[in-house]
């Protein structure tokens, strides 16, 4: 197992920059409850935006969670984007609380992206997987094993954020992009993946193993 490398904080620099000024500003003002409800935010965006180092397990063929969260779908259905197939669908869903930074499933290269504006339903909800806006990810092993990760906005957040391209080399476990405010992530596997989740689960981003590729 490795270490995977340092944290990424672009995301959150506009937020904290925008959040710290603000509170200032208040506190020029001397208005002290209205100073402490300012800092106290500036704490929460400070820790929703937080990016954990994890240890990315080793292994062949390992699948591990696209994201931190709890599992709250295992069904087969047809993945309609890419795979044009059935596949096995697995579902986690993210608070507020969890982190949201979306990590890589496995090694292999970005073979396409497809980003769909959409809704803004809770990401709890079975629709919110087809008409939120979200962005889904064609991903190839070496050996040629195709699956499809998808970032779906929630009910409160409004950007999807991509760092990886078409064509791009990725490792397992590595950053990829985050979802601001709640949200979900749908991973597509093939059919015959040996799972190593149940429902209710919780997982952690780049680390938790969610299945085995037969």
């Amino acid at each position: 197992m490795a270490q995977d490398p340092s944290p990424v904080v672009r995301e959150r620099l506009p937020f904290l920059i925008g959040v710290t000024v603000l509170t200032a500003a208040v506190a020029l003002l001397k208005v002290v409850w209205l100073t402490v409800l300012m800092v106290a935010l500036a704490l929460q965006i400070f820790w929703f935006f937080r990016d954990p180092n994890r240890i990315v397990p080793a292994g062949e063929d390992l699948i591990v969670s696209p994201a931190d969260g709890k599992i709250i779908g295992l069904s087969e259905a047809k993945e309609e984007r890419f795979l044009k197939d059935r596949a096995i669908k697995v579902s986690i869903f993210l608070n507020v609380f969890d982190v949201h930074v979306n990590r890589i499933p496995c090694t292999g290269r970005i073979r396409a992206i497809q980003y769909q504006p959409g809704t803004f339903l809770a990401a709890n909800k079975d629709l919110a997987s087809t008409q939120n806006e979200q962005n889904a990810i064609l991903l190839e092993t070496a050996s040629g094993v195709k699956l499809v990760f998808v970032q779906v906005a929630g009910l409160v957040a409004r950007r999807i954020v991509c760092w990886v391209k078409e064509g791009e080399e990725v490792a397992r476990g590595s950053r990829f992009g985050m979802i601001r405010f709640g949200s979900r992530t749908d991973l597509f596997l093939p059919l015959g993946t040996e799972l190593k989740i149940r429902l209710g689960q919780k997982v952690k981003g780049g680390s938790s193993i969610i299945g085995v590729l037969k």
